[in-house]
């Protein structure tokens, strides 16, 4: 099991990982004003692996917003569109130690398999847990597809995995029942969000991952594909979200609640602080 980075290099280095589909929020304006401020080294990591909704307008509004907050970063800044490379690599050593397999299922044929309705179908981090419809060796080259980790045999690969997140250690449980054989690599990308992030902050050197409480429940998956991989496994600080007076979290769609709005209104930094609790 790889060590606890932060704990070996004695500085802790963390990130903010905005993706360039729309403008930053006070959601993300308190993200990074935490990740910047719970370590020593600060980075940005722009991703973009979805580019049909990726905008070079939103990637230049984050880095202006970003700046205006107050907030500096090392440069250069990693762009996902730009390491497709290091996610196949990965994605080639598992597929050898035959822990992927080619999945042709859609959504429809996944809710259909479980024979549940969406609404009773058992859920996972990333919806309905995939019942293993196409799980199956992998055989000859590793295909460009939608890839599957089959999670069982990772699990025995890995043995028994623990990790910290907020200072608490947690044991990695039955993540083949609770998670089923998560996504690896989708179609239209070549990788995942659950692939790229292990692998670009192994990459980045971060020591300790600050992020929403709502991604918590996909830190073990991430902590398996580290073992895996060989990678450094970093410590976790899961934060609180921003909600609106409903209580619903804030979403990109949300413009209402836009840094760049509340700029134009003539809110100052400090403002922005006080209201997201800061």
């Amino acid at each position: 099991m790889p060590g606890l980075c932060a704990a070996q290099t004695g500085m802790i280095t963390t990130r903010f990982a905005p993706s360039p589909t729309g403008p930053l929020h006070l959601g993300h304006a308190f993200a990074a004003f935490v990740a910047a401020e719970a370590g020593e080294r600060f980075l940005l990591r722009i991703e973009d692996i979805d580019q049909s909704r990726a905008r070079t307008e939103y990637e230049a509004q984050i880095y202006d917003d970003l700046e205006w907050l107050g907030l500096r970063w090392e440069r250069p800044v990693m762009r996902q569109s730009s390491r497709l490379a290091a996610y196949r690599a990965a994605l080639a050593q598992l597929w050898a130690r035959g822990l992927l397999y080619e999945c042709r299922c859609n959504r429809r044929d996944i809710a259909e398999a479980v024979n549940a309705p969406q609404e009773g179908a058992p859920l996972g981090p990333d919806g309905i847990i995939y019942p293993g419809t196409c799980r199956a060796a992998p055989l000859g080259t590793m295909p460009e597809a939608v890839l599957r980790l089959n999670m069982a045999a990772a699990l025995r690969h890995c043995g028994a995995l623990r990790y910290v997140d907020t200072g608490v250690e947690h044991a990695v449980g039955d993540l083949a029942a609770s998670c089923g054989d998560v996504v690896l690599a989708r179609r239209d990308m070549g990788t995942s969000y659950h692939l790229a992030v292990v692998v670009d902050d192994a990459a980045q050197g971060v020591t300790l991952v600050t992020r929403g409480a709502d991604l918590a429940e996909a830190t073990p998956i991430h902590v398996v594909l580290q073992s895996l991989l060989g990678l450094p496994q970093p410590e976790y600080l899961h934060h609180r979200l921003i909600r609106d007076a409903a209580g619903k979290r804030l979403a990109k769609r949300d413009d209402a609640r836009a840094i760049s709005k509340y700029r134009a209104e003539g809110a100052s930094p400090a403002d922005i602080r006080a209201m997201v609790g800061l």
